[in-house]
C-alpha cells in the first residue's frame, strides 16, 4: 500500500511537470518578486543582530539571580521555584538562534528571519576578505561571540560551529560543540577581531551600539575579554590571568560612555519594559533578597529601582496604579519559596493590594519604562571584574580605586534610565562613606556589587554569581522544586524539548558528555 506522503509526492510531481510544460517559460518571470530585495546590505543585518540580542530574563535568569521574582505556578514558572519548564527554559536559545519572540519562523533550531546567530553569520559571510567592509566583519565577530558566550553559560554544550548555517550551508540539524572548546574559539575570535579593527579604514553608521566608532568597538572587545578571562579564574587561573592582563593593557571602556547599550522606543519597546508594562505587570516583584541588600546598606539605588503601587495591576496613566511609595524604608521585597497559594504565609507578609501583593515591584517610571535601555556590557561591570582581577594579582592597579569607581559607575547609569533616576553625588558620597572598600571582605564585596549592577541583565549577574560564589544567597526552598536542585541552587538550564524531538541524535551526544541534561549539572567554569 502507498502511504499518504507517497501519493502526496506522486501528484506534486504530476503538477509541477504540467505546470512546467505549459508556461516554462515565463516561471521566472512570474514567480519574481519586482519589489522585494534578493541582497541586503550586511549592515543592516548586522543592527538588527546588534538590537535581537536583547533577550528577557524574568522567568529563569533573574530568578535564579534572586533579584526579581514572582510566586505563580503554571505557564509562568521556572526559575521562581527551580522547575523544568520548556516554555520558558528556552527562550533564550529560541530567541539567539531563532528571533522567536520578534516575529521569527522557527524551524527546527535554525534561525529564519531575525535570529542574531543566522544574522551575524550572514554579516561575516558577506564581508569576509571585503577589506571595505572589514570593520564590520570584525564587529560581527565580536557580537557573535557575545551571543555564544550567554548561550554557553545558560546551557553548556551548543551548536556552534554548525550553528545558523540552514541558509548558508543547508545545516538543519547541527552538532553540538563541547564548551570548553567554543569558550576557548571565543577567546580567540574576541582577540582577533578586537585588534584587527581600524579607525583609519570604513565604519558603519547603521551601527545600533556606537555607530560605527571602532574606539569605542574596542573598548567593548576588551571589555568583553575581561568578562570571559574571569569565567576561568575558578577553572584555570593562569588563562584567566593571561587574557584579563592582555585585554588591560589592550584598553577597557573608560566611562559611561563606552557602555553597550541598546536604546528602544515606545513603539518599538525593549522585552524589559514590554514584560513589566504589560499584561504581567501586577505580578512581578523584586526579590527579598535584593531589596534586603540594598536596604541594609541603605543604598540610593534602591529608591530609584523599587516602588509599592496600592493597585499593581491598574494602568500607569490617569494614576491606575494609585499610591507610589519610593520611600526606601517601606521596601518589602517578596520572599521566595512560596506559590500564589501560600505567599500570604509568609513571615511579615504585607496583605494583598488592589490587585497583587504589597509587596515591591519595578518602578514603571524609572527601571520598567516602556523605552527602557537594555545593558549589554558596561564600565562599571568591567571596572569591578578588574577590580577582582587586581585583588588576585593579575593586575597592576588599586584594588580600591576599581572598586569605587565601578560603584560610583553603576549609580551614574542609573540616570539613562530616567533624569528622576539620577543618583545625586551627596548620596553617592554618603553612601561610599558608609559602606567603604574593605581588603579583608574583597571578593564579596567586589561581586555583591558587580550583582547590583548587573541588575535587568539577568544571565550576567545569575552567571557572575554561579562563578564567584557572590553575593552570599540562600538556595530557594520550594518544596516542589525539582528533585536534582531542590535545596540547592540551579546551575544551567535544559535544553529545548524541540531539540530533544528533532535534533535528537546531536542532542543526546550533547547531553551525554555534559553528565546530563537537568538543573543540577554545571557548567565547565562553575566550580
Amino acid at each position: 500500500m502507498r502511504s499518504i506522503f507517497q501519493i502526496r509526492h506522486a501528484l506534486l510531481s504530476f503538477l509541477l511537470l504540467a505546470g512546467a510544460s505549459a508556461c516554462d517559460k515565463d516561471f521566472v518571470a512570474v514567480n519574481t518578486n519586482p519589489t522585494q530585495p534578493t541582497n541586503l546590505d550586511p549592515g543592516y543585518l548586522f543592527a538588527t543582530g546588534e538590537v535581537n540580542v536583547s533577550i528577557p530574563t524574568f522567568y529563569y535568569q533573574s530568578p535564579l539571580a534572586q533579584q526579581i521574582i514572582h510566586p505563580f505556578t503554571g505557564v509562568a514558572e521556572g526559575g521562581n521555584h527551580n522547575v523544568e519548564f520548556d516554555n520558558n527554559a528556552s527562550t533564550t536559545f529560541d530567541y539567539l538562534y531563532n528571533g522567536t519572540g520578534n516575529g521569527a519562523t522557527v524551524t527546527g533550531n535554525t534561525a529564519q528571519v531575525n535570529g542574531p546567530v543566522a544574522l551575524l553569520n550572514a554579516v561575516i559571510s558577506q564581508t569576509k576578505g571585503n577589506a571595505a567592509r572589514s570593520n564590520l566583519y570584525n564587529m560581527a565577530r565580536i557580537m557573535r561571540a557575545y551571543c555564544f558566550m550567554i548561550l554557553v553559560d545558560t546551557y553548556g554544550d551548543v551548536p556552534y560551529t554548525e550553528a545558523g548555517q540552514a541558509y548558508l550551508a543547508q545545516i538543519n540539524l547541527p552538532k553540538y560543540d563541547a564548551q570548553q572548546t567554543i569558550y576557548a574559539d571565543l577567546v580567540n575570535e574576541l582577540t582577533q577581531a578586537t585588534a584587527a579593527l581600524d579607525a583609519g579604514k570604513a565604519t558603519e553608521s547603521n551601527d545600533a551600539i556606537y555607530k560605527g566608532n571602532i574606539a569605542q568597538w574596542k573598548k567593548l572587545g576588551n571589555s568583553l575579554l575581561v568578562r570571559i578571562g574571569m569565567r576561568y579564574s575558578k577553572v584555570d587561573a593562569a588563562k584567566a590571568q593571561q587574557i584579563v592582563s592582555a585585554a588591560y593593557t589592550a584598553g577597557t571602556m573608560t566611562s559611561n560612555a563606552d557602555n553597550a547599550v541598546i536604546t528602544f522606543s515606545a513603539t518599538f519597546p525593549s522585552p524589559t519594559g514590554n514584560w513589566m508594562q504589560g499584561t504581567e505587570k501586577a505580578n512581578v516583584y523584586l526579590a527579598k533578597p535584593f531589596v534586603d541588600s540594598l536596604q541594609r546598606t541603605h543604598d540610593p539605588r534602591l529608591g530609584v529601582i523599587a516602588v509599592k503601587y496600592t493597585n499593581p495591576g491598574g494602568a500607569l496613566s490617569g494614576g491606575g496604579v494609585g499610591t507610589e511609595d519610593t520611600v526606601q524604608a517601606n521596601q518589602v521585597g517578596m520572599p521566595l519559596g512560596y506559590n500564589e497559594a501560600t505567599i500570604s504565609t509568609a513571615p511579615g507578609f504585607p496583605g494583598k493590594a488592589v490587585t497583587g501583593w504589597k509587596y515591591s515591584q519595578l518602578n514603571r517610571r524609572t527601571v520598567a519604562k516602556i523605552d527602557v535601555p537594555e545593558f549589554l556590557v558596561t564600565y562599571a561591570q568591567t571596572q569591578l571584574l578588574l577590580a577582582e582581577a587586581a585583588q588576585r594579582g593579575w593586575i597592576s592597579a588599586s584594588v580600591a580605586t576599581l572598586f569605587n569607581t565601578g560603584v560610583r559607575a553603576h549609580m551614574d547609569q542609573m540616570s539613562r534610565f530616567d533624569a528622576s533616576a539620577a543618583i545625586a553625588t551627596a548620596a553617592q558620597d554618603a553612601y561610599m562613606n558608609a559602606n567603604p572598600f574593605n581588603p579583608g571582605d574583597a571578593l564579596q564585596q567586589i561581586n555583591t556589587q558587580y550583582w547590583i549592577a548587573s541588575f535587568l541583565n539577568g544571565t550576567e549577574a545569575w552567571a557572575n554569581f554561579r562563578r564567584s560564589g557572590f553575593p552570599v544567597l540562600a538556595p530557594n526552598p520550594y518544596p516542589g522544586a525539582d528533585p536534582a536542585v531542590k535545596g540547592s541552587f540551579v546551575h544551567r538550564i535544559q535544553y529545548p524539548l524541540r531539540e530533544v524531538s528533532v535534533n535528537t541524535a546531536n542532542y543526546n551526544a550533547a547531553a551525554s558528555r555534559i553528565g546530563g541534561d537537568n538543573m543540577a549539572t554545571r557548567i565547565f567554569w562553575d566550580k
